[in-house]
Parts: structure tokens; C-alpha cells; sequence
């Protein structure tokens, strides 16, 4: 039976590495929290001691933490998955890391003798559970062949970008395009809700409107009813996407001002609520200037 070890068991996380059980691979599971993987557990999964020990024996090594230095940690630590993989294994990181996390630990796996793919996805916790995740990779044609039956139990669009970080770059982007149409969102329903427009005519506009997005609209109706619940990505994983976006902009193109300004909003979400809903922006936006000055 083909063995997979998955490491990071958050709302992404728990979903997709019970994908694999669906698949009928071997699952050896670790995270933190042993609690997030009981029902994993109870399905067929191992519950390993620790990265390394999931690791161990496995052909595959998927990982989906939250950022660079969880990364490093659960790869190369004292217990880390590298630590103990064979020689061959496939190492696919799904976390949304830094581009330049994504090349140094790339070079470092391959030194392990690991093939490294990196491979960020798109799509909710729903998505993640139903095997309908948007693949973004960074690899060679080659290594990217033997990771396609690893990959497809998570889902059937693999966006292939070239060689690896590509993947990452990619993801960047979009979480930076992200951050800045919530935010915009946000502050424009604030401006919509002090000027005292009819805020149901404002949402179908904006919904059937020229700057209606998948994001704008997922979005817009929560932050009007202020109704953050079931929160599917925080104020904190979104702030640090958006500033390792600006992190790489800066070192490619001459000025970033609209991703510094995304960023600059995110840090007030996340010092507000770091670990809530990022809808909750409008909270932070829709505050009165008199109110701010007491």
C-alpha cells in the first residue's frame, strides 16, 4: 500500500489528508494538536509522534502549516520530516510559504536526497475535503509526473508553472489580489454604510457590478451582516501572505505601494483579531473618525 505522511492537520490540512484515507493510501498524520486527528484516527490514520516519525517509510510527505518557520521546523528540526525520510520520497509542501523559503528549502531537501514540489492551493476547507483544491505547482515536468497520483486525491486542476517557486509566486499574487480587493471591499461598505445608502441595493449592485470577484462576493453580504462565523482564513494567515507578496514585489519591480497599503491594513486586522475572520476589516474601516480621536 502507498504511504503518506501528512503534517498539519488545520482547517486545510485535516481535510486533505483525510482525502487520502478516501484514496485508500496509508496515512500517517501529525499535528500539534493530537485532538484534531481523532476522527482521522478512527478512520485508519496513524497519529505519529512527530514529523519525523510520520516521515518515516513514507513515499510521499505533504505538509500544510502556516508559514515559513513552521515550515522549517516540521522539515528540518531536531524531529523533523527530513530528518528521517528515505532517500527518493516525494517532499510536497502545500503551505503558503516565502519564495524564498520555497528555493533554500528545496535545496536543502534535494541535499537530503528528497524530491522537492511545491504545490499551494486555492479553495476552502469544504474544497480541501471534497478533492476539489486548485493545485499551483513549482517543479520539473519529470517530478511533477511522479507526484500526479499523490496530488490528484486533493484535485483535478493542477496549474503547472515551471520549476520550483513558481508555484509559490503564483500564490502569492493571488493572496496579495486577495487582500486587497477584501480590504477594498471593506472600506467601500464603510463609506456605503456612513453615507447612509440602502445597503441591500448596495450589495446586488456590487454582486451583479463590474467589481464583483469571487472574493467581493463571498464576502461582501458576511461583512454587512457583521456575521463572522465559521471563519475560513484569519486576519494573521493573511497579513503574513500579503507581506511575503510585498517581500517579493520589492525585490522585482521599482515600487509596491498598493500591496504595501494591503499589507499596512492587514497589520491592523491582525493586531484587531489575528486569529477571527478577515471580514471582520470592516469593523476596523467602518470606525468614525470621532470615535477613533477619544
Amino acid at each position: 500500500m502507498t504511504h503518506v505522511a501528512f503534517i498539519g492537520l488545520g482547517r486545510m490540512g485535516h481535510g486533505m489528508a483525510g482525502r487520502y484515507l478516501d484514496a485508500g493510501f496509508s496515512v500517517a498524520a501529525w499535528n500539534r494538536s493530537r485532538a484534531k486527528a481523532d476522527d482521522l484516527i478512527a478512520r485508519g490514520a496513524r497519529f505519529a509522534a512527530s514529523p519525523a516519525d510520520a516521515a518515516r517509510g513514507a513515499d510521499a510527505i505533504v505538509t500544510m502549516v502556516a508559514d515559513d518557520e513552521a515550515s522549517r521546523d516540521v522539515w528540518l528540526g531536531a524531529d523533523g520530516a527530513a530528518t528521517t525520510a528515505k532517500a527518493g520520497a516525494l517532499a510536497i509542501e502545500c503551505s503558503t510559504v516565502s519564495y524564498q523559503h520555497a528555493l533554500d528549502l528545496a535545496s536543502d531537501l534535494r541535499d537530503r536526497g528528497l524530491v522537492y514540489i511545491d504545490s499551494p492551493v486555492t479553495g476552502l476547507p469544504d474544497a480541501a475535503a471534497s478533492g476539489k483544491l486548485t493545485l499551483l505547482v513549482g517543479a520539473a515536468p519529470a517530478d511533477l509526473d511522479r507526484a500526479r497520483p499523490f496530488l490528484a486525491p486533493l484535485g483535478s486542476t493542477i496549474r503547472h508553472f515551471g520549476g520550483v517557486g513558481s508555484g509559490t509566486v503564483y500564490k502569492l499574487i493571488n493572496n496579495l489580489m486577495g487582500a486587497v480587493q477584501i480590504a477594498g471591499l471593506a472600506e467601500g461598505l464603510a463609506i456605503a454604510e456612513q453615507a447612509g445608502l440602502d445597503m441591500p441595493l448596495v450589495l446586488e449592485s456590487i454582486e451583479h457590478g463590474v467589481a464583483a470577484s469571487p472574493q467581493v462576493v463571498r464576502h461582501a453580504r458576511r461583512m454587512v451582516a457583521r456575521d463572522f462565523s465559521g471563519a475560513t482564513f484569519t486576519a494573521a494567515l493573511r497579513q503574513k501572505d500579503a507581506a511575503y507578496a510585498v517581500r517579493l514585489a520589492e525585490s522585482l519591480l521599482p515600487d509596491v505601494p498598493i500591496g504595501r497599503a494591503a499589507v499596512r491594513a492587514y497589520d491592523k486586522a491582525k493586531a484587531y483579531a489575528p486569529d477571527d475572520d478577515e471580514g471582520r476589516m470592516i469593523e476596523i474601516v467602518s470606525q468614525r473618525k470621532d470615535d477613533i480621536s477619544k
